[in-house]
């Protein structure tokens, strides 16, 4: 006997501490319940990673459902409502634990939906596939692009794909993600050299040398966006130089950066403009790059269409197409996928202590998930 009500679902995948990257079960009660429903089960797990694909039914058309099992850690218990944020804690209409919204509750509510779909309609009318992993919260080297790398070796591609992110801002359904930004982080060292402050005449400063350049890329405007994209930023997030003393000219300065940019740059672009100012400002300087993901945006065509139509019909709003926030799996999927959003809970405590969301949301998402798989396999 397996459970269907997404409130049930949600308290047993919450009872397992599944900290990245370990599963903590949560994998194995998904399988469970998939091969309950007479799916098939591939298991491509990596490391410490735990990587469920699963497939059910024999339709023509696929639609994948993404998700992400691990939780990031949960912090001191006891500023937690129940003390225990591994237990589902039900106050109101308020649900309190970690992993209710990032992403536990999306994958509650597509599993409850699946059943009742699955229950209905015949199997030769559609073809449903779950990509479930436990390496998102971390570095996600073993997780999502396992599956998708078996998947291009099989030249196996999906129609649709949603992902059960957090993508409302305000209330339930008034956001879709419709791409995501790419990312890219630099590590800078700028080298100078060390001396007594007092003769400076015998130093060179890193610092005085790196600050011109700095505030060129600081304030440079990369470009001014586009229809579906923000404008490219540019952030420095840690400058460290010195010896913790006031007498010492140091030797080198470190600052890392990251670049949130959009469909307009390619990395290579950003590098290479980047390379070029600091050589302009003639510094002594070595740097490393890290590629964390590209830019991508999906065809706004049936899926958005049908999602769109879904929460209109369930939640009585249009929702708003963006692609702003972090990354996510998605600069995974996109490449095996026709068309892909990104569609769940609301964002606002996602990671927080007391992370919540509410009965009525993980009811209104369930059915929403539900319209969905009815609008894209029954016309």
């Amino acid at each position: 006997m397996i459970q269907t009500n997404p409130l049930e679902i949600l308290a047993k995948l919450i009872e397992m501490p599944s900290v990245t990257p370990d599963q903590a079960g949560t994998v194995d009660y998904i399988e469970n319940i998939i091969t309950h429903l007479g799916g098939i089960v591939e298991r491509i797990d990596s490391g410490n990673t735990a990587n469920l694909l699963a497939t059910i039914g024999t339709g023509e058309e696929t639609l994948a459902f993404a998700g992400h099992v691990d939780v990031v850690p949960s912090g001191n218990h006891d500023k937690w409502l129940n003390q225990n944020p591994f237990k589902l804690h039900q106050h109101g209409d308020n649900l309190v634990g970690r992993g209710v919204v990032d992403m536990k509750g999306a994958i509650a509510a597509f599993l409850s939906a699946l059943i009742s779909f699955t229950n209905n309609t015949p199997m030769d009318k559609y073809k449903i596939m779950l990509i479930i992993t436990s390496d998102e919260e971390g570095p996600a080297t073993d997780g999502t692009i396992k599956v998708v790398e078996k998947l291009q070796r099989e030249g196996r591609h999906l129609d649709y794909c949603i992902i059960g992110e957090p993508t409302s801002s305000s209330i339930f359904g008034d956001t879709i993600k419709v791409g995501r930004r790419g990312s890219l982080t630099g590590e800078l060292t700028v080298f100078g050299k060390q001396g007594h402050i007092a003769y400076p005449d015998l130093c060179i400063n890193p610092i005085h040398k790196a600050l011109p350049a700095l505030s060129e890329l600081s304030q440079l405007v990369w470009d001014n966006g586009n229809e579906h994209f923000p404008s490219t930023s540019l952030q420095f997030a840690n400058l460290n130089s010195g010896l913790g003393v006031t007498n010492v000219i140091p030797g080198q300065l470190i600052t890392n950066f990251n670049f949130r940019y959009n469909t307009i740059h390619n990395a290579e672009d950003l590098i290479l403009k980047t390379e070029t100012i600091l050589k302009k400002h003639q510094l002594d300087y070595s740097i490393t790059w890290k590629h964390s993901a590209k830019p991508f945006l999906t065809k706004v065509a049936g899926l958005v269409e049908v999602c769109k139509d879904a929460i209109e019909e369930i939640c009585n709003i249009t929702p708003d197409l963006k692609t702003d926030g972090g990354t996510s799996d998605g600069r995974f999927l996109i490449d095996v996928s026709n068309e892909l959003v990104e569609l769940g809970l609301l964002n606002t405590t996602a990671h927080q202590i007391n992370e919540t969301t509410t009965i009525s949301d993980l009811t209104q998402l369930t059915e929403v998930y539900n319209r969905i798989l009815c609008k894209i396999f029954n016309g």
